[in-house]
């Protein structure tokens, strides 16, 4: 199962119910995070994921308010007695540089295009988006499974170990039969979650999207304010859901947004026309959870 975690969905400025950009991503053992803004270290105390369980940071670009918090988190667990991992931090390669130097238990890369972290049973990937100079989107792929017609199988002689070698060899013989692996199993496509991070509607965001579980698109402005979402590179509410129709994906969770609809009354005016465009949109907002399986 692959759990979701909004730890801040505020753009540019904290409020009093949003935090800044921060997204937990727990995938059995493994624990990514996709940025880290200011009091992501607090917001995870707040929600009780372990900080000290991290084994990668993400940060789609070098904008302060994606990136200032994870020098608190890591001064945390430098001066913690028990921590004694090593942590991958992804991130434009000024960033990488310092917190490299600052961190002896960080191994930093600058982010490039294309696989960037393979985790046990799926692996992240970088792409492009348009909004400053390193600005990057991710893709978390699950990786496919192969499912059994366990009645099927079974009723064909297989049992126990056999399971693990038709796998292996794509056949095996049972009572002088061979059985061939696509006659008794399924292939279950690997979820697929997509993170816009800061950016303009763009091509490489609606190619990464396609057919995703779940697109986390940020959604800073209404569509009234288009034209100032453009000249600060950002996508309106109703660009993420044209995306998310576009792309044809299961589900829309839309964050980084503006201080300005702190009224949360204020912001549920803008849902319905957002949902008209694609109904299966969620508001993103600090503590949300989403699981997928």
């Amino acid at each position: 199962m692959l759990s979701i975690t909004f730890l801040g969905t505020s753009g540019s400025v904290p409020t009093i119910e949003r935090s800044m950009p921060a997204i937990a991503l727990k995938y059995d053992r493994e624990l990514l995070l996709w940025d880290c803004g200011e009091c992501t270290q607090r917001q995870m105390m707040k929600y009780r994921i372990g900080y000290g369980s991290i084994d990668a940071v993400f940060f789609s670009h070098p904008h302060l308010d994606h990136y200032l918090g994870i020098f608190g988190l890591m001064e945390t667990l430098k001066i913690s007695a028990t921590y004694h991992r090593k942590i991958k931090v992804y991130a434009a390669e000024d960033l990488a540089e310092s917190v490299r130097e600052k961190y002896e238990f960080v191994d930093a890369s600058a982010l490039k295009k294309g696989a960037t972290y393979k985790g046990s049973g799926f692996e992240v990937e970088a792409f492009p988006v348009k909004h400053c100079r390193g600005a990057y989107g991710f893709v978390f792929q699950e990786n496919d499974r192969i499912k059994f017609h366990e009645e099927k199988a079974h009723s064909l002689g297989l049992h126990g170990r056999l399971f693990a070698e038709i796998q292996q060899k794509g056949h095996v013989a049972v009572g002088g039969k061979k059985i061939a692996l696509e006659d008794v199993s399924w292939v279950k496509k690997g979820l697929k979650v997509v993170y816009s991070g800061d950016t303009l509607p763009c091509d490489s965001l609606l190619e990464a999207a396609k057919e995703a579980d779940l697109l986390i698109c940020e959604g800073t402005l209404d569509a009234s304010m288009k034209k100032e979402a453009e000249e600060r590179m950002h996508c309106t509410m109703e660009d993420a859901a044209q995306l998310a129709k576009k792309a044809d994906v299961k589900q829309l969770a839309i964050m980084h947004i503006s201080p300005r609809y702190s009224d949360a009354a204020e912001l549920k005016k803008f849902e319905e026309p957002v949902r008209k465009i694609f109904k299966n949109t969620a508001f993103a907002h600090d503590g949300m959870k989403i699981e997928l399986k």
